[in-house]
């Protein structure tokens, strides 16, 4: 009899694991049954950019085509239709396609004014986020929700999965360095969804004068943190695989240097080198790429370094951490007459402190380097426990 016990659950469980790997993940955006409802006979605002997509149609032109109400859209880094490069300021304009105005939420004006939501009643946010503190959706959501809630207009977040967000890594964001590229006390990988994050906002009081927005959360189905997800549209124009999105949380803070992450390359975000750098066997030569990298750092010179791409398709999408090993060993390969933090502003506003640039001059150890970021990074943890929607 114990021996039939366990061939059942040995069979259940197995039963189980199968049903839970062909479960198919769906997007808060897929779930249209659940929120045309909330934006019928209203006038409707959207922050959308290439990723608001339901298959391959665009999430507006989804709502245009059941008749819903949208009176303007705001645009994010890299524009609505994902026209422009890594921080191009974004032009007010209309949609060609449906002729609605959008709005810039990238340039001077990072945060709506009354005027600009004065005819709206609701507010639809969907984009795909890459779960690094210096994604700068993550901050144009701060903006949106901070604006709304002093208006008192809802946001509604279509969630969607994040392809890092089966880890928690990094430096802790130090309030002296708060910009735009990273506006939380969050490390630089805080293994959120937007519709987490957005939560973590308003719980922790992130909005100025305690400012709490109402939020109305389409959560996806089927989703973990531990679930693997590899984006149907990339969420910039950089960010054209999953191999770059797993190494984008290390290899941003090159942004930095005077290194090359790559931009420029069939490979950005996949490679790093220089043309004096003395580690690697993996030679390029950055060039323009329209509305991609039209000015890529060491435009035209043959750059020497490392490619990655393997290791990432082999480990990184089992095992990621954020990994200084790289900024590290171009320091120490870098010649020491030329300057290799570029602008180390930047860089500090990157790292979210100055201290790991401090600690790579000085030669610190990996080991050392992380062991220092540590406590800040588990007390995150438990804040982060608050507002998590989906399984760990």
């Amino acid at each position: 009899m114990n021996f039939i016990k366990k061939q059942l659950l040995f069979f259940s469980i197995t039963l189980f694991y199968c049903i839970s790997l062909l479960a198919q993940i769906v997007t808060g955006a897929e779930q249209t049954e659940r929120y045309f409802p909330l934006l019928q006979h209203k006038k409707v605002a959207v922050c959308f950019n290439p990723t608001s997509i339901i298959g391959t149609t665009h999430l507006v032109d989804t709502l245009k085509s059941a008749k819903i109400d949208v009176v303007k859209i705001f645009a994010p880094e890299h524009g609505f239709r994902g026209e422009a490069e890594a921080g191009a300021t974004i032009q007010s304009s209309v949609d060609a396609k449906t002729g609605i105005s959008i709005v810039s939420l990238y340039g001077r004006n990072k945060k709506p004014t009354a005027e600009q939501l004065k005819d709206v009643e609701i507010i639809v946010f969907d984009m795909q986020d890459v779960g690094c503190r210096f994604f700068t959706y993550i901050s144009t959501l701060h903006y949106l929700m901070e604006a709304a809630a002093a208006q008192q207009i809802p946001i509604l977040i279509l969630d969607r999965p994040n392809p890092n967000g089966y880890f928690v890594d990094g430096p802790v964001l130090e309030e002296k360095y708060k910009s735009f590229v990273g506006m939380h006390p969050v490390p630089v990988v805080h293994g959120m969804t937007i519709g987490e994050y957005a939560q973590m906002i308003n719980g922790e009081k992130w909005l100025e004068n305690d400012l709490v927005c109402e939020l109305h959360i389409v959560e996806c189905k089927n989703y973990t943190h531990q679930d693997r997800y590899s984006l149907p549209v990339k969420p910039s124009p950089n960010l054209g695989t999953d191999e770059a999105i797993y190494l984008y949380p290390s290899l941003c803070l090159f942004e930095g240097t005077d290194i090359s992450l790559g931009r420029g390359t069939n490979k950005p975000f996949q490679i790093f080198g220089h043309p004096a750098l003395t580690m690697g066997d993996y030679y390029f030569t950055p060039e323009p790429i329209k509305g991609v990298s039209e000015n890529p750092p060491q435009k035209g010179k043959k750059c020497r370094g490392v490619d990655l791409t393997n290791e990432a398709k082999i480990h990184l999408q089992s095992n990621n951490s954020f990994n200084i090993t790289y900024l590290i060993a171009a320091y120490n390969h870098f010649p020491k007459e030329m300057k290799f933090f570029t602008s180390p502003d930047f860089f500090d506003k990157l790292a979210g402190n100055s201290t790991l640039r401090w600690q790579i001059i000085n030669g610190r150890t990996e080991e050392e380097i992380r062991a220092s970021w540590q406590p800040a990074l588990e007390k995150f943890k438990k804040t982060r426990s608050k507002y998590l929607i989906y399984p760990e």
